[in-house]
Parts: structure tokens; sequence; C-alpha cells
């Protein structure tokens, strides 16, 4: 990580989960940190918890407003950027597909032209989702040079979003030597997720109200990780092809085939962790179309990079209710954070 230090990054979407993360492992490593997002889309938020905004540059605007995004990038002159915001929860885009697109899609050419038009970008990821591919509901993993095209409006966005970044590709970055790459990442858990529709904070908010957990679709199949994960794989793709453009590219990022769990059975570990006398049930609420089975190939960027997950899922776990505890019983949530990535780096060592 010493590499990030004093580097000018910028990181679209980071008063998001994720986001929040990102900043917290740039920050430590010492980077010149901006985000670019809306205020936190919940309440409440990481971002807002652990005081990550007192340590960075903050700046709330719409990734849809182009000529403010382009405001931030005259005036910070990034090095290295991140492309996170986005509408992420896939049900929501059932019930507003339009924004969805505006934000996914729209968003995405706008953080391209920014760097199309910046003198200062050398390194550019645009974050997408294991949801871009044509999923046919087959056994083993998608490749990178699988066909993209999600099913719901959030899926299919994204495979749209990738599509763009590939178009700027071919048209400008190539020969104005940016590198650019995107990542795929699989389903992500962590503490201070605090969404709707996803599973583990659905976990803890009935750990909260000692009530049952309802899981509406327990036999699908999809690639858990820890959050830390796929930020860490960003960081190295980022930094690899910031040092070298032969790196650019297109990487799944998620965990071994070990780690792709029914939901069920996720929950099951959830349960085991948090105590308590917590128990889970089947629920279906006869919601929109979701994909059953779900699992990447990450081949590629073992290959490339000798990368391996550092965490299986059972850690995960265990260290979600770890840090949802130090959130509870109000402890120091910076520190809680930190130790985790000191952890999670010295497995890398």
């Amino acid at each position: 990580m010493d590499f990030y230090k004093g580097k000018r990054v910028l990181i679209t979407g980071h008063t998001g989960f994720k986001g929040a993360w990102l900043c917290q492992m740039l920050i430590n490593a010492g980077a010149e940190v901006t985000g670019y997002a809306l205020n936190p889309p919940t309440k409440p938020s990481l971002f807002e918890i652990a005081n990550i905004s007192g340590k960075m540059n903050s700046v709330i605007g719409d990734i849809r407003d182009l000529s403010k995004l382009k405001e931030t990038f005259t005036k910070i002159q990034p090095e290295i950027v991140f492309h996170l915001a986005a509408q992420p929860i896939v049900r929501e885009s059932y019930k507003n597909p339009v924004y969805t697109y505006e934000t996914n899609v729209m968003g995405t050419v706008n953080i391209c032209e920014c760097v199309r038009t910046s003198d200062s970008v050398r390194s550019f990821l645009n974050v997408t989702t294991d949801k871009v591919y044509l999923n046919k509901e087959w056994e083993w993993g998608y490749r990178e040079n699988e066909e993209l095209d999600g099913y719901d409006p959030y899926s299919n966005s994204k495979s749209c979003s990738e599509l763009v970044t590939h178009s700027y590709i071919n048209s400008f970055f190539k020969e104005m030597n940016i590198a650019v790459s995107t990542a795929r990442a699989g389903n992500v858990i962590g503490g201070g997720d605090f969404a709707n529709d996803r599973i583990v904070p659905d976990c803890i908010r009935a750990a909260i109200k000692h009530e049952d957990i309802v899981v509406r679709n327990p036999f699908s199949t999809r690639p858990y990780q820890h959050v830390l994960e796929p930020l860490y794989a960003y960081l190295m793709i980022a930094q690899k092809q910031y040092e070298d453009i032969k790196y650019a590219g297109y990487y799944n990022v998620g965990p071994d085939d070990r780690d792709c769990f029914q939901t069920g059975a996720l929950v099951d570990l959830f349960v085991e962790h948090w105590g308590e006398g917590m128990k889970w049930i089947d629920k279906y609420d006869g919601g929109p179309h979701e994909a059953n089975f779900l699992k990447l190939d990450c081949s590629k960027l073992k290959k490339t990079f000798g990368w391996q997950p550092h965490w299986d899922l059972n850690i995960a776990i265990e260290k979600v209710v770890e840090w949802s505890k130090c959130w509870l019983t109000n402890g120091d949530i910076e520190k809680c954070m930190n130790k985790q990535i000191e952890e999670f780096m010295k497995v890398g060592k």
C-alpha cells in the first residue's frame, strides 16, 4: 500500500458502504483522497459513524451532473480514479428503472468524459458487478469474455456501463496512454452495510429486534466475499496498471468455489456466529425475478497478479458480527475498521 502515499485519488460513490471502506484504506495508506457522491444513502451510514469525512475531501454531488464532476476533476487533478457511484439494488431498479439507467449508464459516460478531458489521470477503474453477464444458470463460473446482458434494470445498466467503458477505451483511452480496467465483483458483505434488500443487513436488523430472520430465497447461490476482498483487488489493479498499462483489462473479482454459498447456508453461518438463539424462516415474498445461480471464474486475476482470497466466508461472517457488536455497544468504529483492515492485510503477506 506504500504506492498510494501522496497519490491524488478520486473515488465516486465514497459515501456508500464499499466507498467508505475504500476511503479508509486509502487514508491509512497516506493518499490524498477526494470523494464525489450524493449524501450517504442510508441512515445510519458507515461513512458518517466512522467520521470518514473528517479525514478527506468530500464533495457532495450527483454523478449525473457532468459540469460539477468536471469542476471537481479540474480542482483536484486526480492521478487515480475509482468509479463506484451507482444505484446498486436489484429490487430498487425495478421500482425506479429510469433513475437506475441515468445513474449507472450516464454516470459512467460522465466519469469517462472527465477522464478523457483530464490531463492528470493515469489509472481509472470502473467497478461493475458479477451480474453484468447473461446468466444461463449454469454450474461453472463466468469468464471475462462471456456475453454481457444483465436481466434486470440494475444488472443490465451495469452491462451498459461496461460497454460504455469499452467504447471509451477503444475510441480514446488507448491513444491517450490512460490505463483503464473494469472489475466485476461478486456479492460483498461486511460491517457497516445498512442497505435494504441485502441479506446480511437484514440479518443484523433482525438480530437487533430479536426477531427471526426472513429469507426470501434460501436456495439462490451467490459468490459471497468480505468487502475488503474486492477493495484490495481494486487497489492492486489500479496500482499495477498505473505502473504498466499492459495490466489494463477486465477482471472478475470473487471468492473460491467453496464460498459460493446458498443464501440459507450463509444465514446459518450468521446465526452460528451471532448466537443468542437466533433462527431464520423461509418466506418467499413473490418479488421480481432474481437469478438463482451465479458464479465467477477468477482465474485471470489469479494468474495475472498472483492474487488469492484472504478470508473464507466463515471468517468474513465472523468479522461482520465482530464489527456489528462493536457498533451496537458504542465502540470506536474507526478503530474496529482499522483493526480488520490490518488483520486482512497481514494475511496477504
